[in-house]
């Protein structure tokens, strides 16, 4: 059978300063946010009015009244109004999965051209009636006349009933927080407290270079007086860092994981626009790379595994089925949802035993260029709104290879619930 799996352009992306919850958009929602971003590509790119085959847009922390947020974005975007949507979610890599959705599609000649999204907001969150409350409401509503509506109302009430539920941080199986997570991996991998820090440190300090190139340019529009990420502190140094308490393991002395090393609750939006080379060329668009490949891998966590680990999982069968090694990269795109996840995840890579036990190696991956990650910052410095991380590092690594002229970049993105979800852009 001919193969005619089209080329997937990366075309380029945009995205709003993201800033620290309760701060510029405590009041703006996903919505608002969905809405600003996917504007400014339609703007940015000249759709106003297109027709697109799909906008897969997602949201983690979202309202019940949210469940069609991609199709009510859509409307609300300047694109054609008969332009489909998708809300989609799978925590923190939920916009990098929206790429593979819409990659996916185009690969196959379902679809000429789409936007890949996400949203997130942890000061708009979502609060619930508590479970018996709920009950007590609906048996309120299906019963019938006022006597048997009163007797709903009434019978077993206690106050205890009217305790709002706020959205949960802990993982449902375990109980426990990712950062607590986090911290058993840190000492399983023996990742210490100042190299999580020197990484952190080093993420402000590219992030900061990168804003006075000029780098962030194209890729972000200011919204609600921000024109920089909320989370920067290009003046932090190595001594402030190694003053912050543990923030996550507060009790035994050895915490290694505080407010300086992880990322902060975070408010924000992105979006990246793909599609095949015809439909760009139609429309006198450039490509900047090729989405050439995307594996995602889950781990069980639940019985012993690192949680955030799902990543060194997913990268070796990525590169297996497309004839690569781990240095055949000029960029590494690694989510800093933590320092020490990032840490552990290159040491397990170093490990010949662990690449041996758990991948089925005969050797090690090996290690990366230190030059060649995170150049321009990432999650630690940027910021970190779970379904938006994922098009900011599309966006972000396609920018890259455009600068560059040629070469390849991997992006590799841990999740809650312990799964990874990585991808390949290259530009030949």
């Amino acid at each position: 059978m001919e193969n005619t799996q089209k080329r997937v352009g990366v075309i380029g992306g945009i995205r709003i300063p993201f800033c620290r919850n309760n701060t510029a958009y405590a009041d703006v929602g996903n919505f608002g946010m969905s809405v600003k971003v996917l504007g400014a590509l339609v703007e940015r790119f000249g759709l106003h009015g297109e027709e697109l085959g799909e906008v897969a847009l997602g949201a983690v922390i979202k309202h019940a009244s949210d469940w069609n947020l991609a199709r009510e974005a859509v409307l609300s975007s300047g694109l054609a109004p008969t332009t489909p949507g998708i809300t989609t979610a799978r925590a923190c890599g939920t916009s990098l999965d929206n790429a593979i959705i819409v990659a996916n599609k185009i690969a196959t000649g379902q679809i000429e051209a789409g936007i890949a999204a996400g949203s997130d907001t942890t000061s708009d969150v979502p609060i619930v009636y508590s479970p018996r409350l709920r009950k007590r409401m609906l048996a309120i509503n299906r019963a019938k006349g006022w006597q048997d509506k009163l007797a709903a109302a009434t019978r077993g009430f206690s106050f205890g009933e009217l305790k709002p539920s706020f959205p949960g941080v802990a993982e449902p199986r375990t109980g426990m927080s990712m950062g607590d997570h986090c911290e058993k991996m840190a000492r399983e991998w023996q990742i210490s407290r100042e190299a999580q820090d020197l990484l952190a440190l080093g993420s402000h300090h590219k992030l900061a270079a990168a804003y006075d190139a000029n780098f962030f340019e194209d890729l972000l529009v200011p919204f609600r007086g921000l024109k920089r990420d909320g989370f920067l502190r290009p003046d932090s140094t190595l001594e402030k860092l190694a003053s912050l308490k543990p923030a996550f393991d507060k009790r035994s002395g050895k915490g290694t994981l505080t407010a300086g090393n992880s990322t902060g609750l975070s408010d924000g939006a992105a979006a990246v626009l793909l599609g095949s080379d015809e439909w760009a060329a139609k429309r006198g668009l450039k490509v900047q790379a090729y989405f050439r490949d995307a594996e995602v891998a889950a781990v069980d966590f639940v019985h012993g595994e690192g949680l955030l680990m799902a990543p060194t999982i997913a990268v070796p069968r990525l590169l297996k089925r497309n004839g690569l090694t781990l240095q055949d990269f000029d960029f590494y795109e690694i989510h800093e949802a933590f320092a020490a996840q990032v840490l552990c995840t290159l040491r397990a890579w170093e490990s010949a035993d662990y690449c041996k036990q758990r991948l089925g190696l005969d050797a090690p991956l090996g290690s990366i260029d230190p030059a060649k990650l995170n150049v321009h910052g990432s999650s630690l410095a940027v910021g970190h709104p779970f379904a938006a991380t994922g098009a900011r590092l599309v966006a972000t690594l396609a920018r890259l290879l455009e600068q560059k002229g040629s070469g390849r970049g991997l992006i590799s993105i841990c999740t809650a619930g312990g799964m990874g979800v990585t991808a390949i852009l290259e530009r030949p």
